[in-house]
């Protein structure tokens, strides 16, 4: 059942900001040497040079910062196009940008068009999911007017394009390019930089602020389209603000670290079971908890099997898979 009155839900949703800060700890704590967290403080605000100033500010913070935007991002992302399109099982990735940005990284591997590092492979990346953003809004737009159901159904068939696309492309590549394409789709926050980190970060947070004022116009449109209309709201621009925001949150997240399933779908789940659907708190509440939820799953997928570490995709997938089974089956309905 879902918390019922504005305060509870406001001082949840203000409790998350400990958790994540917690949890952010957690992570700059754990790793193939555990520091304490009163050492961790110690090194953050310290001026030296010793080995664990090095690991803590330049290995795990911006890794760890850059968990916190994408799982924000992601989040965020999902909760939007789960609003927009009045469909729980709707993510960021069911409108084929994943694909679409994959594709791009793999045919950069492959033509050798990476020579500028992970900038380049993100840059193409980028240019595959805004392809496919920019053709889904053109096939789904009739007169000014975007079709949902075309929008989703055009993104679905884009997805199973893409994913045949890679495939095609794994199939005729090199052993090293292919391992290079696999390991991106699998989603990665190792090469965490600071200019990335600030990007997706601050990204992520314009569009948390701007977005906010669409709360209320989803709420109306959770109600069906012909009755948002009559309560004033101009649908048309909200459906290309929102498809608009989000695509571009899962634009830049996949961009740079590859394939993070599960994210997406099931944070605002489990978000909308505790708060409901009013989304003045799902946005912030989906923000914050899909922060906490992959910052927590990269912190296992670095330790769990130290001093290896499994892509962060993998352990998103198992947790989020079990997490929302163990939703439905808890409540007995589906969502």
């Amino acid at each position: 059942m879902s918390i019922t009155g504005r305060r509870s839900k406001v001082l949840l949703v203000a409790g998350l900001l400990p958790l994540l800060a917690a949890v952010i700890m957690l992570a700059l704590c754990a790793g193939s040497a555990w520091i304490s967290p009163p050492q961790v403080i110690r090194l953050l605000t310290s001026k030296g040079t010793n080995p664990l100033t090095t690991v803590v500010l330049k290995l795990r913070l911006p890794r760890t910062l850059l968990g916190t935007a994408v799982g924000g991002a992601l989040g965020l992302a999902g909760v939007m196009l789960q609003g927009l399109f009045r469909n729980p099982l709707v993510e960021p990735y069911t409108l084929g940008i994943s694909g679409g940005a994959a594709l791009g990284v793999a045919l950069a591997i492959v033509f050798k068009l990476n020579m500028g590092g992970n900038f380049s492979l993100a840059l193409a990346g980028f240019a595959g999911a805004m392809a496919v953003i920019g053709l889904l809004y053109l096939m789904a737009q009739r007169k000014g007017v975007i079709k949902i159901q075309a929008l989703l159904l055009t993104g679905v068939m884009l997805s199973f394009i893409s994913s045949s696309l890679i495939m095609l492309v794994m199939a005729v590549s090199r052993a090293e390019d292919l391992h290079g394409i696999v390991f991106w789709i699998m989603g990665f926050l190792g090469d965490a930089n600071w200019a990335v980190v600030w990007w997706i970060l601050g990204s992520a947070i314009l569009v948390l602020v701007v977005s906010f004022p669409l709360s209320l116009q989803l709420n109306a449109l959770a109600l069906g389209e012909e009755e948002a209309m009559h309560m004033g709201i101009d649908v048309e621009q909200t459906k290309q603000r929102v498809f608009l925001m989000a695509s571009f949150l899962t634009g830049i997240c996949v961009a740079f670290c590859g394939v993070i399933g599960f994210v997406g779908l099931v944070v605002p789940h489990l978000m909308r079971l505790i708060l409901g659907i009013d989304h003045r708190f799902l946005f912030p509440a989906s923000f914050l908890f899909g922060a906490i939820f992959l910052v927590l799953c990269d912190t296992l997928a670095r330790t769990i099997i130290s001093p290896m570490e499994l892509p962060v995709g993998v352990i998103t997938g198992i947790l989020g898979g079990v997490l929302f089974i163990h939703a439905l089956t808890r409540r007995g309905t589906a969502l």
